[in-house]
C-alpha cells in the first residue's frame, strides 16, 4: 500500500501562499481549495495544505509558534533543477537560505514568503 501524506501549514494569506507556488510552477487541487485553504499538489502521492492561520490553528485549538517548525524537503531531477526552483522561489519572494554541495547530493533551500523553510535536493543514483 503506498500512503498519501497532507503536510498542513499555516499561511497568513491563502491566495497570496497561491501565487506564490503558482510561480513556482506547482498547480492546486481545486476540489480542496476555498478562501481559507489551498491544496499545493506535490505529486499523486503528496499534497500541501495551506491553510490561513486562523483555520489551521482551531483545528487543534494551537497556538501561532515562532520558530521553525519543520524542514520540508523537495527533490529535483538535477542540479540545473535545484538552482531553477530556488531562483524562482527568489523571484516570487522568498528568503534564499543557501545551498549545500556534497558529493552525490546537492542541495539549495528558501523560506518562502510565510516564513516556512524548504529544502530542494538532488541526488545522483548509480
Amino acid at each position: 500500500m503506498h500512503r498519501m501524506i497532507f503536510p498542513n501549514l499555516p499561511v497568513k494569506d491563502v491566495a497570496a501562499a497561491r501565487a506564490f507556488w503558482t510561480h513556482l510552477g506547482f498547480d492546486f487541487n481545486e476540489e480542496f481549495c476555498n478562501d481559507r485553504a489551498a491544496c499545493l499538489v506535490i505529486n499523486d502521492l503528496a499534497s500541501v495544505m495551506l491553510l490561513q492561520e486562523d483555520f489551521f490553528h482551531g483545528f487543534h485549538q494551537t497556538q501561532r509558534h515562532t520558530g521553525t517548525e519543520a524542514l520540508i524537503c523537495l527533490t529535483a531531477t538535477s542540479r540545473d533543477d535545484v538552482d531553477r526552483l530556488c531562483d524562482r522561489a527568489g523571484d516570487a519572494g522568498a528568503e534564499a537560505a543557501g545551498t549545500v554541495d556534497e558529493g552525490p547530493m546537492y542541495g539549495g533551500s528558501f523560506r518562502d514568503p510565510d516564513g516556512h523553510l524548504w529544502e530542494v535536493l538532488w541526488m545522483e543514483t548509480s
